[in-house]
């Protein structure tokens, strides 16, 4: 999507230094704050009119920032209805973090809201918090930059991706739900107005958990867990007329001009509604270096997975050499795919079929890619202040999703103090993985299955179907943030509970 050479750093040094010797006035005209506005906008899917959603930044979709930049922001709704955007992975003051009501209620119409912080350098992203919405795209990049980012002698490309569906967010959630959908968490702003503490009816979403006390569940072992579903894992509960890569399938995809020999940093976002990816290199060798936009030891190969709200970058080193590498997106446990085209000036652009030969496997069923992931800033080493068991559970009919037994609004808060250092347990006992966002904070995953490990640090963990995956944080500022689901029709249904923060 950019490109930023030695050349390049070389022109933007001596912009700034010219910048050193302009008047103030402009100085102070310079810093002023970014233009993003939620907005509709139409895309070409596979030769199909699509009017969506979209978030338009100063240079099109999202936001770049460069090295040391506040996230200086006027947000305007060009929308006709109310909306909220959140800054994924983002730890801004609280009343700026995007949730509706909670504590600033949504944008109305033509409303503009003003931001300001000190952003986490890295690749993140920005998305309405009301799940129909983001269904509809409303989302974007969220990329900045850091010091090393801007001396490093390489070209950054950027992949966002979704799933699409012609029909509506609110029609897609009744044919999930078998007409039972849009009702546990509606009051999660659906474009009601309601407010997000409005309770409903659980409507008997507690699956294979009832009955069992948490204890029970935290002691039995994995092999027990898995035997006692008896059923096979939902991998994807929905089938999308699109799989997009830069609002692009493969019937038409973005072709990036590369240089012969460059080192590309790919950043990569699972922006998907509910979808997971995995991420294919095919011939050209990747180094995962980031999850999250967190540093981790390099790991080699050229296929990685990443869940919804998850983000990964990746190096290559392309060969020195004319040609095409295609960056594909497989969709777990299918044939769909999409991704965009890494191309050489003149190089032949060959058709690549929307469908692989073969399906994709699941994604890290047995957190195997997870367990390799190495955090290079971990945690500071500290007594464990306070723990808790969060019991993720679930069922396709009727289709509700829970935390601890209970659906948004009948929740009861996970307590913490500000500064505690706290290891939060997610249990998995439904048949569908769950990738786990905290809003406010960083945290660094150190147990999988019971197996301590010093691994990646994160905003958004994926939890596989019958699986235990612990995380560690220090409780941030004391504020009401929220924890569920990244999945969209799982949060949409209620699947999402509060890690509330006292001083």
């Amino acid at each position: 999507m950019n490109t930023l050479s030695r050349r390049g750093f070389l022109a933007a040094s001596a912009a700034a230094l010219a910048a050193a010797h302009l008047p103030r006035a402009v100085m102070a005209q310079a810093a002023a704050p970014l233009a993003l506005s939620p907005e509709t906008r139409t895309l070409d899917i596979n030769g199909r009119a699509a009017t969506v959603f979209g978030l338009a930044g100063p240079g099109g979709q999202g936001l770049v920032l460069d090295a040391g930049q506040r996230f200086q922001v006027d947000l305007t709704n060009n929308l006709d209805i109310g909306t909220i955007i959140h800054w994924h992975g983002q730890i801004p003051p609280n009343a700026q973090d995007g949730v509706p009501d909670l504590p600033m209620p949504m944008l109305k119409p033509g409303e503009t809201r003003s931001y300001d912080f000190a952003p986490l350098a890295g690749t993140y992203w920005m998305h309405s918090h009301v799940p129909v919405q983001e269904m509809n795209l409303l989302a974007a990049p969220l990329i900045v930059r850091s010091a090393e980012d801007v001396a490093a002698d390489r070209q950054e490309v950027t992949l966002f991706l979704h799933d699409f569906a012609f029909k509506t967010p609110e029609e897609v959630m009744a044919e999930i739900s078998g007409g039972h959908g849009g009702g546990h968490g509606a009051g999660h702003g659906a474009g009601s107005g309601a407010s997000p503490m409005q309770g409903m009816p659980m409507g008997g979403g507690m699956g294979m958990m009832q009955g069992m006390d948490h204890g029970a569940m935290g002691n039995m072992p994995m092999g027990d867990m898995a035997g006692m579903a008896g059923m096979a894992m939902d991998l994807n509960d929905y089938d999308w007329d699109a799989y997009l890569a830069n609002d692009r399938t493969l019937s038409d995809p973005e072709v990036v001009q590369v240089e012969r020999g460059g080192r590309i940093r790919l950043r990569v976002i699972n922006a998907a509604a509910a979808t997971v990816f995995w991420i294919d290199t095919g011939a050209a060798q990747a180094r995962l270096v980031a999850a999250d936009g967190h540093g981790v030891q390099p790991l080699s190969g050229t296929r990685f997975g990443l869940a919804m709200g998850q983000r990964l970058d990746l190096e290559i080193d392309l060969p020195n050499e004319g040609g095409t590498w295609p960056i594909l997106a497989l969709r777990e446990g299918a044939r769909e795919r999409t991704g965009l085209i890494l191309a050489t000036p003149g190089a032949d652009i060959r058709r690549i079929d929307i469908l692989a030969e073969a399906e994709a496997p699941a994604f890290d069923t047995d957190l195997a890619q997870e367990s390799r992931l190495v955090a290079l800033n971990a945690l500071p080493d500290r007594p464990v202040d306070r723990g808790q068991i969060l019991m993720l559970g679930g069922t396709m009919q009727p289709y509700v999703w829970t935390i601890n037994g209970a659906v948004w609004g009948q929740h009861r808060p996970i307590a913490a103090r500000s500064g505690e250092r706290v290891v939060l347990s997610f249990h998995n006992m439904s048949m569908m993985g769950h990738p786990m966002h905290l809003h406010g904070h960083v945290f660094q995953v150190v147990r999988l299955n019971g197996r301590a490990v010093s691994g990646a640090l994160r905003d958004t963990v994926y939890v596989p179907p019958m699986s235990m995956v612990d995380i560690a944080l220090d409780a941030g500022e004391a504020a009401r943030w929220m924890l569920h689901c990244h999945h969209m029709p799982h949060l949409e249904t209620g699947m999402m509970t509060e890690f509330a923060v006292s001083a």
